[in-house]
């Protein structure tokens, strides 16, 4: 389709993107007497409703509940019976309170007055022009407002093998027997600890001498302290990070003293399960 075949409408203010800062913005402007149009491709909310704040904090909040359970004796209170993470229903409580943020910002956004809505991806056309479908949005103001994508690292042997992102982790269904976690920054700490929580053998590993090294020393080693408390595994300082698959298992390199960690044997690796434990 042709430039000169689409339809065109025009808007003080076009933003891309319904998260975290799209939706305030757009109220703004609009109460200001702005037109808007805001371009949503995937889920509204963005980030922090779908794959960040709101869902892995609901997750939390179910492996505090059972880290409390398992120390209800401390408290006096007696839990009879072994105290265990039902994943799936975990995840279902996830994916309605972050379905109802969701549904909550859509259901704002649609009934804003001065906005319109454009669902589908956004792609510029020029300096002041977005195409959106068979629609061609033009303004003077355009906002991104995007968000987040995971990183994936260029490691041997990653792009042979199964593995997890921040966004594909709120998927899983099921208990991992042997969660490794690489990176020991915010995001993977709270993953770790909540697995761990969970049931599963978890092992965090850091390319750096620390955890979170954004903080200070005696921070991060009071975390590091905390989550070895509860068994969470942390190797530090690992080189040559890298993965291979070895039957239902996967096989995680994280030193350079061993040119072929998989091939048996006391080597510097460490096993982790793709699949329910």
């Amino acid at each position: 389709m042709t430039k000169a075949e689409l339809r065109t409408s025009a808007y003080d203010a076009i933003i891309i993107g319904t998260g975290q800062a799209g939706p305030a913005l757009a109220g703004t402007l609009a109460a200001a007497g702005m037109t808007v149009a805001i371009v949503e491709r995937a889920l509204f909310g963005g980030t922090c409703v779908n794959t960040g704040c709101i869902p892995t904090k609901t997750l939390i909040a179910s492996a505090y509940a059972i880290h409390m359970a398992r120390r209800a004796a401390d408290f006096g209170v007696m839990v009879d019976g072994p105290v265990r993470a039902d994943i799936a229903r975990i995840k279902a409580r996830k994916d309605a309170i972050s379905g109802q943020s969701r549904v909550g910002v859509e259901e704002g956004l649609k009934t804003l007055e001065n906005c319109t809505i454009y669902r589908g991806h956004a792609r510029f056309v020029s300096p002041h022009e977005v195409q959106v479908g068979e629609a061609l949005l033009t303004a003077e103001r355009i906002f991104i407002n995007v968000g987040g994508r995971a990183v994936v690292p260029s490691w041997p042997g990653l792009d042979q093998v199964a593995y997890l992102t921040n966004v594909s982790m709120m998927a899983v269904d099921f208990l991992p027997r042997h969660l490794v976690v690489v990176g020991g920054g915010y995001v993977g700490l709270e993953f770790a600890q909540m697995y761990r929580r969970f049931g599963s053998e978890v092992t965090v590993v850091e390319m750096g001498p620390r955890l979170i090294q954004r903080e200070d020393p005696d921070v991060s080693a009071a975390i590091r302290e905390i989550l070895e408390g509860e068994g969470v595994g942390i190797r530090v300082n690992a080189t040559c990070i890298r993965v291979a698959k070895s039957g239902e298992d996967l096989v995680v390199g994280v030193d350079c003293t061993c040119l072929s960690p998989w091939a048996g044997g006391p080597t510097p690796t460490i096993w982790a399960s793709i699949g329910p434990a």
